[in-house]
């Protein structure tokens, strides 16, 4: 298990702290400030990041991966995303909060697009909303931020698109294709996008593009250049054990200390050595001893005046 002592955040107390909203955003890019950005999924996650002072909180699909255990993030449901968005909501109340539309959530119509946005606002407590896609989302991008909602974009690995791509490749490798990912990237600013997530493309093309955008961008995969960096909580962690991607820094190995955590839960109920009395319920001996007179009573000597050993270690 860690021995590690626990850090306190430079500014623990959340009511000295003002509410991270995209103007922030701006503000941290114009004076080179780094943004930081976690996803969470749960109240109790939530919680932690917010308590760690961590600018943004994004509600991912990619729940989809590191918490439903899909093998993408294509099953994820409106439903689903609505769910974990109203627990993380719950939970953090400075970082800004960003919810992820999931695949055919946007992709139909423009329409549908602003109408399932406006869901993460009102219904789930969202400040903001993320969509992948660059030229072929603009009607939508145009019209979900004419109704109040910001957008953050989302170019480069679109894990949505991960069967046009032929699985999760990194992007932006070709001159055309960087400059593409650069078009579209202009082209997401011009259309309201108050942020842009850069995922899985070469840092010096994330750096570039960051350089050339008023927005600020948020790399996940794509170097130092950008303008603020996410990763999914789950490989921070080391709680998705399933596979890493290679761009992702472990800061910690919890699979493997809930594995060793669970292992000796398992031996200390097998060897009935837990609850140990210090775990357990006592009562006292003189309302144990009119207890056993009073069934004694109306059942006869048949009751055992002691209670068997186990019995007395048994779940309050």
């Amino acid at each position: 298990m860690s021995t590690t002592n626990p850090v306190t955040p430079t500014n623990s107390n959340s009511n000295e702290r003002k509410k991270i909203t995209t103007l922030t955003f701006r503000r941290k890019k114009s004076l080179g400030e780094p943004i930081s950005v976690l996803t969470a999924y749960d109240y109790p996650t939530a919680l932690a990041v917010d308590s760690a002072e961590i600018d943004a909180i994004l509600v991912g699909d990619s729940l989809g991966m590191v918490v439903l255990g899909y093998p993408n993030t294509l099953p994820v449901t409106m439903e689903d995303m609505l769910h974990h968005c109203k627990a993380v909501s719950r939970g953090a109340k400075i970082a800004l909060l960003i919810g992820d539309m999931p695949f055919m959530s946007y992709q139909v119509s423009a329409q549908d697009a602003l109408r399932n946005a406006g869901r993460f606002l009102q219904e789930a407590g969202m400040d903001a909303i993320k969509l992948e896609g660059g030229r072929e989302r603009l009607d939508a991008v145009h019209l979900i931020t004419s109704a109040g909602i910001p957008v953050m974009g989302h170019l480069g690995l679109t894990p949505q698109s991960v069967n046009q791509m032929g699985g999760f490749r990194p992007q932006g490798k070709t001159a055309s294709t960087a400059k593409d990912l650069l078009e579209n990237a202009i082209l997401l600013q011009e259309a309201g996008c108050f942020s842009l997530v850069l995922e899985s493309v070469p840092a010096r093309l994330a750096e570039l593009i960051s350089k050339q955008l008023e927005i600020p961008t948020i790399g996940i995969g794509a170097g130092v250049g950008c303008d603020g960096q996410v990763l999914v909580t789950h490989d921070l962690l080391g709680l998705f054990d399933r596979f890493t991607p290679r761009f992702v820094k472990k800061y910690a190995d919890f699979h493997g200390e809930m594995l060793e955590a669970f292992i000796r839960y398992k031996e200390d109920v097998t060897s009935r050595s837990f609850p140990s009395e210090e775990y357990s319920i006592d009562m006292p001996d003189s309302e144990w001893a009119f207890f056993i007179e009073q069934i004694q009573a109306n059942s006869g000597p048949g009751i055992l005046e002691e209670p068997h050993p186990i019995s007395k270690k048994g779940a309050g």
